[in-house]
């Protein structure tokens, strides 16, 4: 429950305010206040955009379809065994890689 204030309210504040810091300290304090909300907005903008950079890379990667595989290990067992003993790739094998 926030009372309203009026402007005789105001003036009071500003005179106890006036009267604790000093009329030198008053335009460092208003800066002071002036920054720390600047840097607060700044965080709170930099935390937002970095939350939507994220969510666009989550999309990004959600979107895009999952790797083919380079070569058909099917067979690759069988293929390995027939270069380690020098006879020819049987013509199955022939046909797979020339496709790829």
């Amino acid at each position: 429950m926030i009372p309203k204030l009026g402007p005789m309210e105001l003036v009071v504040i500003l005179i106890v305010v006036l009267l604790i810091f000093g009329p030198k300290n008053l335009p460092k304090l208003g800066s002071a206040i002036g920054k720390s909300v600047k840097n607060l907005r700044e965080g709170l903008d930099s935390g937002k955009k970095e939350k939507a950079n994220v969510e666009e890379k989550v999309a990004e990667q959600a979107e895009e379809p999952a790797a083919q595989p380079v070569q058909d290990f099917a067979n690759a067992e069988e293929e390995a065994e027939v270069v380690l003993e020098g006879k020819p790739a049987p013509k199955s094998a022939a046909k797979g890689s020339d496709e790829a």
